[in-house]
């Protein structure tokens, strides 16, 4: 059977005249190269396209309906007005790109040092610190953990999202920077003019690689305030006066 079109039983995938090797086979009208028109899954139409849209429309919607309703069971926050007046405080002083993404990083960091700081999760856990054996860490080895570590440290990544992003765009603008930092401070190079190093705290690097050569200490991930404030940076500050020591008898 011969389709009107064409194309023996399957419609949809014809040439135009004057189309100089072109098929005008894409939802809308776009024109392609025909060996890509000839792979075209038929059926593709621009209705069906626009029902599927509809579709993940619709999916999304029934999901914030859900977390709606999930809100209106839970008791009254008594810090909900004091939250309330500092968030509009920081919405007219600040956009909320800046907010999503600085608050994000913030929230994921504070979170992140809280749960590796006590030394037994890790230190003392022999089936943990076998998956911790990159001691000269490289930017793919970022992602490289162990389940439970990525389930417990992982928490404070989604959590600013969830208290700080109202769009996907904040979101993605949050994923990016995050990405960057830890390919950064993973990447086993420090470079002098990476834009990076103008944030004040930031570990970078240097710091975060003592923390696999040594793997007590260093904890934090990018800033280095809570390792100052507690005190757990101290054998990093004895190592680099160890080095400097070394660097002058070598000159």
């Amino acid at each position: 059977m011969t389709s009107e079109r064409g194309r023996p039983g399957l419609p949809g995938c014809v040439p135009k005249p004057g189309g100089a090797g072109l098929k005008a086979s894409a939802p809308g009208g776009a024109r392609v190269p025909a060996v890509l028109a000839a792979s075209r899954i038929v059926g593709q139409s621009a209705e069906i396209w626009k029902m599927a849209t509809n579709e993940s429309v619709s999916i999304f919607s029934s999901a914030f309906l859900a977390v709606e309703y999930a809100d209106s069971l839970l008791p009254e926050n008594p810090l909900q007005e004091p939250f309330k007046n500092a968030w509009n405080y920081m919405l007219n002083n600040y956009t909320k790109f800046q907010i999503a993404t600085w608050g994000s990083l913030i929230v994921h960091e504070a979170l992140y040092f809280l749960f590796s700081l006590p030394g037994f999760l890790f230190q003392f856990i022999p089936y943990m610190k076998k998956y911790k054996i990159q001691k000269a860490p490289f930017g793919l080895e970022a992602e490289y953990a162990h389940p439970l570590e990525t389930l417990i440290l992982g928490t404070g990544f989604f959590i600013g999202i969830m208290l700080l992003c109202d769009h996907v765009i904040l979101l993605w603008a949050w994923v990016t920077v995050r990405l960057m930092e830890t390919i950064d401070v993973h990447s086993g190079y420090y470079i002098p003019i990476n834009p990076l190093n103008l944030i004040p705290f930031y570990a970078g690097s240097r710091h975060h690689d003592f923390h696999h050569m040594n793997f007590v200490g260093n904890y934090a991930s990018t800033f280095t305030w809570w390792d100052r404030l507690l005190g757990t940076e101290s054998q990093y500050a004895a190592y680099k006066e160890k080095m400097k020591k070394l660097e002058k008898k070598t000159e």
